[in-house]
C-alpha cells in the first residue's frame, strides 16, 4: 500500500474515500505525535516499574503474572513518555483515549506512488488529490477498545490525563480493568492466574471471540516463557516463568479458538483472521479494481518468494473502507494495531497492488500493518508484532520462502521500476518499525558469524538504545522525539561531522541526504546486509549506492554484526554494471501481442572493485495482465538472468551476465 515521499516532511499517505461514509473513518487518524517524550524528561527510580506492578496487583487483587503478561503484550513494558499508540492507547497498560488522540493528531498528505508499477497501463495512486477533513466524531461513537481511559478512570477514581501519563496510575487502570472483566464474568478475584483466561480475553478489546481468545492465548503463553528486559525508561521488569500454567478448560471451550470466517481465509489456527474481500470488477473504459486474478504459484503464473510489511498510515476502519474500493488499490492482508486481529481481502494465488513495482508485485504478498510511520511516538503493539510473525511463518512455510531480509522486506525496500519512479517510492514501515524483535518471533535471530572481521555485516543496532536524530515528523527541519530506531546513518567518511552519502536516484542534481525520517538516501537497515569496504577504528565500511559509506560501530555498542554469503563483483574487463529494478526478459523473449517493457537501468552504477551481497538468482519475467479478461494473462520468460543485490537502502537487479560471484570477503 503507498506510503511516503522521501522528499516529504510527513509520510504522505493520508487518505480519504470517495464514499460519504470514509469521512467519519479518516477522523481516527491518529499519528500522536504533540505528545512526544522529552529527551531532558527525569527518569523514574530503578525498579520503580516493577514495584507499581506488584502494587496494583496487590490493591485490585490481581495475580501479578496476569498484570505483567497483558502489559507485556500491549507495551513490552514501556511508557513511551506518556505518547500514544497508533490507536491512542497510553502507558503501559495501552490504556485508550482515542478522542484526546485524535484532537492532538497533525494532518497528514498523500503520495504520489504508482501502487501497480506497471508502465503497460495507467497509473493508479488511488488517493485523491487531497486529504478530507472530517469532524472527530463523539466519544460515545467510537469502539469501546478505544476509549478504556473512561472505564478506568470511573474503576480507579483517578482523572483520565492521570492515566494516561503516569505509569503508576496508568498500571494501577489495567488492574482495575482486569478485575472488572473478571467480576463480570462471574468469577472470584483468584490467587490463581490459571482462573484468568477468560479475564483477559476480555481486556483486549476484541469483538470477536476468535480474537479475544488468540490474545489470551499470547497473554499465557508470555506467561509461561517468562520475559525479563530494560524497558524504554530504563526500568529492569521480570515476570519469572510459569512452565505448566493452562487456562481454566470451561473458559477455554466458551472462548474457544476458530475463525471469525470459515471462508476463504489463508491463515495459520494460531490468528483469528476474517475474509474482507477487495473487489474485483470493472467499471468501464478497460478500467478496473482493485487487484490482477492469477493462479500463484502454478504453471502460467509467477511464483511467490517475497514478503512485503507495510503500514497502513490509516486505521483500521479507514483501512478496510479503502481497500473495498475498487477504483483504491489492494493488498492481501491488514492487522489491527490493538489486539493483531488480521483480515485478508485477496486471495494468495492473485497479485495486489501494494507494492509500486509491478516486478515485486506479482511475486509477493502484502501485508499492512495499522500504523504511522512519521509519527515516532505511536508505538506498534506486541499482539501485532506476534500475530504478524506467526501469519509470516505460515506463509514462508507454504511458499518456501526464507526467512532473511532479501525476503522479508519493508515496503521502503522495493525499488523504483525506472530512474523517473526511484523518487516516488515509499517509505513505510520506517526506521521505527523494530525488525531485530519481528525476526525474534520469527525465530530467525540476527546473529554474529564470520569470525573476526568477516567481509560481510549485518546491520544489527540494539534498538532501544540506538535514537539517530531524525528530523520532518511534523514540520520540516524539525527534530523528531527521540526513540529507538533500527537504522543506521551512512556517511562520507570515519566521522559524524563528514557528509551524508549522496543518492543520486533520489536527488539527480547532487544534493545532500538528510536526517528526514522519510529520507533513504544514507540509511541501512536492521537485517540488511552488505559487503564490508573498510574498517578504520570504531567506524565501518559498506558499499552502497556504487559508493563507500561509513557508519559508527564502536565495539562497546556494535551497530552491526558479521555475516557470512556471497557476494558480487562486475566480471573482468567490465569497469562498471548497470542496475536494475526489475528483472524484466529480454525484448526477444515477448511473443506477438504482449508490447514489450523496456529494461530502464537506473542512474547508479556498480563499479569494478566493489562488492554487493547476492540474494536470489532469478530468471527475466514478466507478467502481462493489464486487462481484466484473465484468459490473455501470461508469464513472459526470458534466457536472460538476474541477482537480487542488496545495493542501498533498497534491493536492486544486476544481469548474470555483468557479474561474477564470489564468496563473501574476496
Amino acid at each position: 500500500m503507498p506510503g511516503s515521499t522521501p522528499t516529504s516532511a510527513r509520510n504522505v499517505r493520508g487518505r480519504a474515500l470517495r464514499t460519504a461514509g470514509a469521512v467519519a473513518s479518516v477522523a481516527l487518524l491518529l499519528p500522536l505525535v504533540s505528545a512526544s517524550p522529552s529527551a531532558t524528561a527525569e527518569q523514574p527510580a530503578e525498579g520503580s516499574l516493577q514495584r507499581d506492578f506488584a502494587a496494583a496487583a496487590d490493591r485490585y487483587d490481581v495475580p501479578s503474572s496476569i498484570l505483567l503478561g497483558v502489559s507485556y503484550l500491549q507495551s513490552r513494558w514501556d511508557t513511551h513518555s506518556g505518547a500514544p499508540s497508533v490507536t491512542g492507547g497510553y502507558g503501559p497498560m495501552h490504556l485508550t483515549d482515542a478522542r484526546t488522540a485524535i484532537a492532538e493528531a497533525p494532518h497528514h498528505s498523500h503520495g504520489s506512488e504508482d501502487a501497480r508499477g506497471d508502465t503497460s497501463r495507467p497509473v493508479r495512486t488511488g488517493a485523491p488529490d487531497s486529504v478530507r477533513q472530517a469532524v472527530v466524531p463523539a466519544n460515545s461513537a467510537l469502539p469501546a477498545r478505544l476509549r478504556t481511559v473512561d472505564r478506568a478512570a470511573k474503576l480507579t477514581g483517578r482523572p483520565a490525563a492521570q492515566l494516561r501519563r503516569d505509569p503508576a496510575a496508568n498500571i494501577q487502570g489495567g488492574a482495575a480493568l482486569l478485575a472488572d472483566a473478571q467480576r463480570a464474568l462471574g468469577k472470584p478475584l483468584s490467587a490463581d492466574p490459571a482462573d484468568w483466561y477468560g479475564a483477559v480475553a476480555r481486556f483486549s478489546g476484541a469483538d470477536d471471540s476468535a480474537t479475544a481468545a488468540t490474545y489470551a492465548n499470547d497473554v499465557f503463553a508470555v506467561i509461561r516463557d517468562g520475559q525479563r528486559r530494560t524497558t524504554d525508561s530504563g526500568q529492569r521488569v521480570s515476570l519469572p516463568a510459569t512452565p505448566r500454567l493452562a487456562p481454566d478448560p470451561a473458559q477455554m471451550k466458551k472462548l474457544g479458538l476458530r475463525t471469525a470466517d470459515t471462508g476463504a481465509t489463508e491463515c495459520p489456527p494460531t490468528v483469528a483472521c476474517e475474509w474482507i474481500p477487495a473487489p474485483y470488477e470493472e467499471f468501464g473504459e478497460g478500467d478496473y479494481g482493485n487487484h490482477d486474478k492469477a493462479s500463484r504459484p502454478e504453471a502460467g503464473s509467477p511464483s511467490i518468494d517475497t514478503i512485503v510489511i507495510h503500514d497502513t498510515e490509516a486505521t483500521w476502519d479507514t483501512t478496510l473502507q479503502l481497500v473495498q474500493d475498487p477504483t483504491y488499490v489492494s493488498w492481501h492482508y491488514s492487522l489491527r494495531s490493538s489486539d493483531g486481529h488480521i483480515a485478508q481481502h485477496v486471495p494468495l494465488k492473485d497479485v495486489g497492488w501494494h507494492a509500486g513495482n509491478w516486478y515485486v508485485n506479482s511475486t509477493s504478498v502484502g501485508l499492512e500493518h495499522e500504523g504511522f510511520l512519521v509519527s515516532p511516538d505511536a508505538w506498534y503493539t506486541e499482539a501485532m508484532y506476534r500475530t504478524s510473525s506467526r501469519l509470516v511463518r505460515y506463509l514462508a512455510d507454504r511458499y518456501d520462502i526464507p526467512l532473511d531480509r532479501q525476503h522479508i522486506i519493508g515496503h521502503d525496500n522495493v525499488p523504483g521500476t525506472t530512474a523517473s519512479t526511484i523518487a516516488g517510492m515509499h517509505t513505510d514501515p520506517g526506521p521505527y518499525w523494530d525488525w531485530a524483535h519481528y525476526f525474534e518471533l520469527l525465530g530467525k535471530p540476527f546473529k554474529a558469524a564470520g569470525g573476526r572481521n568477516p567481509g560481510m555485516v549485518t546491520i544489527r543496532p540494539d534498538y532501544a538504545s540506538h535514537q539517530p536524530v531524525y528530523t520532518g515528523c511534523v514540520t520540516a527541519g524539525q527534530a523528531c522525539a527521540p526513540r529507538g530506531s533500527g537504522a543506521v546513518r551512512l556517511h562520507t567518511a570515519p566521522d559524524a561531522s563528514s557528509p551524508l552519502v549522496k543518492d543520486i536516484g533520489l536527488r539527480p542534481g547532487g544534493g545532500d541526504s538528510t536526517t528526514g525520517v522519510n529520507d533513504l538516501g544514507a540509511r541501512a537497515s536492521t537485517g540488511q546486509q552488505y559487503a564490508v569496504a573498510g574498517r578504520e577504528g570504531d567506524w565501518t565500511a559498506i558499499w552502497y549506492l556504487g559508493q563507500k559509506a561509513w557508519f559508527h560501530n564502536p565495539a562497546s555498542a556494535p551497530t552491526a554484526v558479521g555475516a557470512t554469503g556471497r557476494v558480487l563483483t562486475p566480471k573482468p574487463g567490465l569497469t562498471e554494471v548497470p542496475v536494475y529494478g526489475r528483472a524484466y526478459p529480454e525484448a526477444a523473449a515477448y511473443p506477438a501481442g504482449i508490447p514489450v517493457q523496456a529494461i530502464s537501468p537506473f542512474p547508479y552504477k556498480l563499479l569494478a572493485g566493489q562488492t554487493y551481497v547476492v540474494g536470489d538468482r532469478v530468471p527475466g519475467a514478466y507478467y502481462f495482465a493489464p486487462v481484466f479478461d484473465t484468459t490473455g494473462h501470461r508469464v513472459v520468460s526470458g534466457q536472460e538472468r538476474y541477482y537480487e543485490i542488496q545495493f542501498g537502502h533498497r534491493i536492486a537487479y544486476v544481469k548474470a551476465s555483468d557479474v561474477r560471484v564470489l564468496p563473501s570477503g574476496r
